[in-house]
C-alpha cells in the first residue's frame, strides 16, 4: 500500500544505522518478540530493540548480523521492556526478509 509523501525534513530526522546484532533471545511470554541487543558504534552504543520476527528467526540466525536499524526511534514499551530502535526488513509475503549487509561495514554507519 502506497503512503502519503513526506518532506525532506521528515525523511531527515530518521537515523538509519547500521548496527550489529550481538545477543538475541525470546520475549518471555511472547510467541512473536525477540529481544536483540544491537551494537551500533560509538555514537549509541549497545541498546535493546525488540522486534517482531520470532516466528521467522532463531537468535542463531541472528548473532552477527550487520542490518540496518532506525536508532533514534522514540522508546516503546513491549512486553515489559523498552525497544529503542527498529529494525529495518523488506515486507515480503513469505516472512520479513532481512538485508543482508556486508561484514566490512562499521557498526553505526550511518545509511543514506
Amino acid at each position: 500500500m502506497k503512503k502519503s509523501l513526506i518532506t525532506y525534513d521528515d525523511f531527515d530526522k530518521l537515523d538509519i544505522r547500521i548496527g550489529e546484532i550481538k545477543e538475541a533471545a525470546p520475549v518471555e511470554k511472547s510467541t512473536k518478540l525477540l529481544s536483540l541487543m544491537v551494537d551500533f558504534g560509538e555514537d549509541y552504543g549497545v541498546v535493546e530493540i525488540l522486534s517482531g520476527i520470532a516466528q521467522y528467526y532463531t537468535p542463531d540466525e541472528l548473532v552477527g548480523k550487520k542490518i540496518p536499524f532506525i536508532a533514534n526511534l522514540e522508546p516503546r514499551k513491549m512486553m515489559g521492556k523498552f525497544s529503542n530502535g527498529m529494525i529495518m526488513c523488506a515486507d515480503t509475503e513469505e516472512k520479513p526478509t532481512l538485508f543482508d549487509i556486508v561484514s566490512g561495514v562499521p557498526n553505526g554507519t550511518i545509511v543514506r
